[in-house]
C-alpha cells in the first residue's frame, strides 16, 4: 500500500477570520468562505481525448472503477448502525469541498484510497468463483454417488484448490491488495520471501496500514456527520411533530397538521444550504445562520432552485423502498440506492452554496429572485404533501415523516 499524505484542513490551508455567531442568529454576520482548492483527493484533470486517446480511456476506466468502489464501500457502511454517521460525514465533506472550491471534481476526496478496497473485493470475488463451481460439482457428485472414487477425486480437488486460493489471497493482501497482486501468485510468494529475509516487512506493513487508515479521516468524518445530523434534527423535529398530529381529516388536529406542513415548507427551503454551511465551515452552530440561506437565494437564485429541485426530486422516490424493507443482511442494497440518489443532490447544493457565497456576486434582479422562490415553493409544497401520505405506505407509519434521509442518515431506518 502506498503512503498517503494527510489532507489539510480548511483552517490550515486557508487562513480566515473567525466569526462567532449565536445559534439561530438573526442579525447579518460576515461569512467566511474558502474558495481555494486544497488539491487533495479530487478527480484528476481529464486528458484531451484527441491528443491522448489512450490516456483518456485509462482515465475513464480508472475513475469509473474508483467511483464505483467508493459508492459500494459507503453503501456497506451505511447499512451498519452508528457507522453510518461516517457515511453522512463523507457526504457532508464532499458537499463542503464543493462549497469551498466551486469545483465538482473536489467532491470525491476518497477517490485515491477507495479503489484499493474495490480491488480487494473484486480479487476475492474472482478467486472465490472457481471454488464455488468446484464445491457445487463435488456436492452434486456426493448426492449422485457418495463414497465413489469420482466423489473422492472432486472432494480432494476442492480441498486442494481451497488451500491454494486461501494462501494466494493471503500473499496478495500481504503485498498490498492491488488488483495486479491477485493475478501474480508466484511473484507474491517471491516478494514476501525477500521481505521476510530483509527483516523489515512487519514494520513497513504497519506503517503503510496506519497511513492508509489515516487517509480515511475516520474521526473527522464521523464528527462532521454527527454535527450535520444533530443540526438537521433540530430543524426537522419541531415542525414534523405538528405535521404528524392529524389522524383524520376532521377535528382541530388537521389545523395543527397544516401549520406544521407550512413550517416544514419554510424549513425545507433553508435546510439544504444551512447543512452545506455546516459542511463548509465544520461548525455545528453554523446550522442556525439563516442569513446564509437568504444570501444564496438573493445572489444565486437559479442555482438555489436547482439545488432544491434535485434534493427533493431525488429524495421522494426513496420512500418507495420503505414500503417493504429488505432483510438486515441485504440492507446495503437499499443504502446503495439511497447514496446514488443523495450524492448528486449534495454536490449540486454545494455548488449552489459556492455560487451564492462568492464575495464578488451581487444580488440578482428582483423578478428573477421571486420567480425562482415561487417555483421552489411549489416544488417543496408538492414534496411536503406527498411526504404526508408516505406514512400510509411505510412500515414505520408516522415515524416515516421523521426519516428525512435527504438530511439525516442515508439509510431506510
Amino acid at each position: 500500500m502506498s503512503m498517503t499524505s494527510t489532507p489539510p484542513t480548511p483552517s490550515e490551508s486557508h487562513p480566515v477570520e473567525t466569526v462567532t455567531e449565536p445559534f439561530f442568529a438573526e442579525e447579518p454576520v460576515e461569512i467566511a468562505v474558502f474558495l481555494d482548492d486544497d488539491g487533495f483527493g479530487q478527480l484528476a484533470p481529464f486528458p484531451r481525448p484527441l491528443r491522448h486517446p489512450l490516456r483518456a480511456m485509462a482515465w475513464i476506466v480508472r475513475h469509473a472503477f474508483g467511483v464505483a468502489s467508493l459508492i459500494l464501500f459507503l453503501a456497506v457502511l451505511a447499512a451498519v448502525p452508528v457507522v453510518n454517521f461516517f457515511v453522512l460525514g463523507y457526504l457532508l465533506e464532499a458537499e463542503g469541498r464543493v462549497a469551498r472550491t466551486g469545483k465538482i471534481r473536489s467532491a470525491f476526496h476518497l477517490i485515491d484510497v477507495a479503489p484499493r478496497i474495490g480491488s480487494i473485493v473484486l480479487g476475492f470475488w474472482l478467486w472465490m468463483f472457481p471454488l464455488r463451481l468446484l464445491s457445487g460439482v463435488a456436492g452434486d457428485i456426493a448426492i449422485i454417488s457418495p463414497g465413489s472414487d469420482r466423489y473422492l477425486f472432486w472432494q480432494g480437488l476442492t480441498y486442494a484448490a481451497s488451500l491454494f486460493v486461501g494462501l494466494h489471497l493471503v500473499f496478495a493482501l500481504a503485498r498490498g491488495g492491488s488488483l495486479g497482486c491477485f493475478f501474480r501468485p508466484l511473484k507474491n510468494v517471491l516478494w514476501f520471501s525477500r521481505q521476510m529475509r530483509a527483516g523489515s516487512y512487519w514494520e513497513t506493513a504497519e506503517q503503510h496500514l496506519r497511513s492508509y487508515l489515516h487517509s480515511f479521516r475516520i474521526k473527522h468524518h464521523f464528527l462532521l456527520g454527527f454535527k450535520g445530523f444533530l443540526g438537521a434534527l433540530l430543524w426537522i423535529v419541531p415542525p414534523t411533530l405538528l405535521f404528524a398530529a392529524a389522524n383524520s381529516s376532521q377535528g382541530g388536529r388537521i389545523i395543527v397538521t397544516i401549520v406544521g406542513g407550512l413550517c416544514l415548507v419554510v424549513v425545507f427551503g433553508w435546510l439544504p444550504f444551512l447543512q452545506a454551511h455546516v459542511a463548509a465551515e465544520n461548525r455545528w452552530k453554523a446550522i442556525g445562520n439563516r442569513q446564509v440561506a437568504r444570501r444564496i437565494w438573493a445572489h444565486a437564485p437559479i442555482a438555489a432552485f436547482l439545488a432544491v429541485l434535485f434534493t427533493y426530486a431525488l429524495a421522494l422516490p426513496l420512500y418507495l423502498l420503505k414500503v417493504r424493507l429488505l432483510p438486515e443482511d441485504a440492507m446495503w442494497v437499499a443504502t446503495l440506492v439511497f447514496l446514488v440518489s443523495i450524492f448528486p443532490a449534495r454536490i449540486i447544493t454545494g455548488w449552489a452554496y459556492s455560487r451564492g457565497m462568492r464575495p464578488e456576486k451581487t444580488r440578482s434582479r428582483w423578478w428573477l429572485r421571486w420567480s425562482m422562490k415561487l417555483l421552489s415553493f411549489a416544488a417543496i409544497f408538492a414534496f411536503t404533501v406527498l411526504l404526508f401520505f408516505t406514512q400510509d405506505i411505510s412500515e414505520h407509519g408516522k415515524l416515516a415523516l421523521f426519516e428525512q434521509h435527504a438530511f439525516l442518515l442515508p439509510v431506510p431506518f
